[in-house]
């Protein structure tokens, strides 16, 4: 799979498509729709299931450097104002605040960031670093991983600082249940 193929995969989802348009209509300050919902609806286009099968939520990333909770608050409620009609469940997330919360919720350390992309890098699994937007006519898309273990039904750990083994093997045994093709990679 390269790029062109997950992007035209990725927007047979018309969620993620709506999604996508309205973060460009919005025009939020480093916005990107992130993680699950991208490899989950690449997984459903390359085992021929419906687009939106086992897509638990859509994932947002912004970063404005307002770190105050009023502000998220107010971008929180545009966007999900914008896309009710979806239906859909869409977590928005100011990953400029991410350091202030992260701690206390997961009782692991988060260092301050310093744009969008920093938080996708620090997914539990290889396989969710995605990230895409709208860029003028195009579509930009965050991969440093690429997309081999996408196209090859790969769940591998992402050892960022701030991993989690139990919940690594929580989120791969679920996704294992609804991809039954999925080869998941050890935590340790």
């Amino acid at each position: 799979m390269n790029r062109d193929e997950f992007v035209a995969s990725v927007l047979q989802n018309h969620i993620n498509a709506a999604i996508i348009d309205e973060l460009r209509r919005l025009a939020l300050s480093d916005a990107w729709l992130v993680a699950g919902c991208l490899a989950q609806t690449a997984w459903n286009v390359l085992t021929g299931r419906p687009v939106d099968h086992g897509i638990a939520d859509y994932d947002v990333f912004y970063f404005d450097p307002d770190t105050s909770w009023e502000a998220e608050d107010s971008v929180i409620r545009r966007l999900q104002a914008g896309l009710a009609h979806l239906g859909a469940r869409i977590e928005i997330r100011n990953q400029a605040r991410v350091h202030l919360w992260y701690p206390d919720k997961h009782g692991l350390p988060y260092p301050p960031l310093t744009r969008a992309t920093d938080g996708i890098d620090r997914f539990l699994t290889k396989n969710t670093q995605l990230g895409i937007r709208r860029a003028g006519g195009d579509f930009e898309v965050y991969a440093p991983h690429g997309f081999d273990d996408i196209a090859k039904l790969i769940v591998r750990p992402n050892r960022a600082p701030n991993f989690s083994a139990a919940n690594y093997e929580a989120k791969a045994a679920r996704w294992k249940a609804l991809w039954p093709e999925l080869t998941v990679m050890a935590a340790e």
